[in-house]
């Protein structure tokens, strides 16, 4: 390999070679035409091999496709290797704004919605839900354009790369809108499970932090949309009854410098400066970590958190902290929020791998009777046959990508694995 690549947090590094970095769509489709094998390469937020490739990496950090606000339709067009923070900040310069954002905005659009990578809130579906139109150079360097009407579009925007690289995404776009971030400190248990549907309906965004130790939720953080000037930070309500305020800035992991984090303590700001967790020009999250996370059906919410409670013992000495959010319901076809709402359950890891794997299948048998759906870009141990259960449209995602990729040129080892190519 002539350029070794690793994730971001540094948890794997990517095999195949050699790694080109093309700058027009048109050498994406020249690289691709003349390759056996293709992955490609966003901004590497991933923690196993998703991206591995018997051949060419293609690495779309340097993909020179012009961002283009269309505001009759609502819609902004941008390149696959942009990242949402910078994509944010350009939107709301001309007034507009996305639905929601991810924790980290230094993710890049292409590998967030290939993944049904998600933010937070009762009525905010996945990004990946905002996609209106792909550009995708597929198997042999043909270029496709996949409109809103598309009928193959609900397979093609959480594809994990196995249809093409992705040079252009159309997403949705709203009128821009501010938001303030509040933070309370110890929440009792009892309270957030009682109370579940009413807290988390009680802000536009809200996450809850826990170590699964103890009586209380050790963090809620609640993003409230402000629309209109007259706006005062609402209180804490029977949702919030135990808890108290944080006393300044927090930070998730416990540890690092809060500075990293976005303003907190009910001061408005532009949504895309609040509703992620952390800032675009600091390290995000932990840094040196790593990620699991399951998707369970909002009927199942309470009673998943139970079991987690229950295998604390397991999980709790391998956790830099866990994130419990909610997120609305899609119909694309291999998303984790597929067929209606559900509450992600999310860990993030100390960097010790072997132990990490190693209480995964456990996490898995706890969530086993919720239709637990892992995120595809994080740590997880499930076997082909149980994805396939999951997800209702898994035979027309089959047929898709054997259609378009009859030979295999996006086929990797992880897409064997889980049963989205032959063994």
């Amino acid at each position: 390999m002539t350029d070794a690549l690793t994730t971001w947090a540094g948890s794997h590094t990517f095999r195949g070679g050699p790694v080109v970095r093309p700058r027009t769509v048109e050498e994406v489709a020249d690289v691709v035409a003349g390759a056996r094998h293709v992955r490609a390469l966003g901004s590497r937020h991933s923690f196993h091999d998703l991206a591995d490739s018997p051949g060419t990496l293609v690495a779309l950090d340097r993909l020179e496709v012009p961002t283009v606000i269309d505001p009759d339709a609502g819609t902004v067009t941008v390149g696959a290797g942009v990242r949402y923070g910078e994509l944010a900040q350009d939107l709301h310069a001309a007034g507009w704004a996305l639905h929601t954002m991810a924790s980290l905005p230094h993710i890049a659009v292409a590998g967030t919605v290939a993944t049904a990578t998600h933010g937070s809130g009762d009525t905010a579906p996945n990004l990946s839900s905002a996609v209106r139109g792909l550009e995708i150079v597929g198997a042999g360097g043909e270029v496709r354009t996949l409109g809103p009407d598309d009928p193959e579009l609900a397979g093609s925007v959480v594809a994990l790369g196995a249809l093409g690289v992705v040079t252009r995404v159309t997403l949705a776009v709203q009128p821009t809108f501010d938001v303030a971030q509040e933070v309370w400190l110890d929440l009792p248990w009892t309270t957030a499970l009682d109370r579940f549907d009413a807290l988390t309906s009680s802000a536009y965004s809200v996450s809850l932090f826990t170590d699964w130790t103890g009586d209380a939720v050790k963090q809620v953080w609640r993003k409230h949309r402000v629309d209109g000037d007259a706006w005062t930070l609402p209180g804490p309500g029977e949702v919030l009854a135990g808890a108290r305020p944080a006393p300044g800035p927090q930070h998730p992991v416990p540890g690092p410098d809060p500075v990293a984090c976005t303003q907190q303590g009910g001061v408005p700001g532009a949504w895309h400066e609040r509703l992620p967790h952390f800032r675009l020009d600091f390290t995000p999250s932990a840094g040196a970590e790593l990620q699991s996370e399951w998707l369970v059906p909002r009927a199942h919410a309470t009673a998943a958190i139970d079991a987690l409670r229950g295998i604390g013992h397991v999980t709790s000495p391998l956790l830099l902290v866990s994130e419990i959010r909610t997120v609305a319901g899609d119909d694309l076809w291999l998303s984790t929020a597929h067929g209606g709402d559900h509450v992600a359950l999310h860990f993030t890891w100390k960097p010790l791998r072997a132990e990490v794997e190693a209480a995964l299948p456990v996490i898995a048998a706890a969530l086993a009777p919720f239709a637990a759906r892992p995120h595809w870009g994080k740590l997880f141990a499930a076997d082909a046959a149980t994805l396939r259960g999951l997800y209702p449209r898994w035979d027309d995602q089959l047929a898709l990508i054997a259609r378009r990729d009859p030979d295999g040129i996006f086929a990797n080892d992880f897409l064997r694995r889980v049963g989205l190519r032959p063994a």
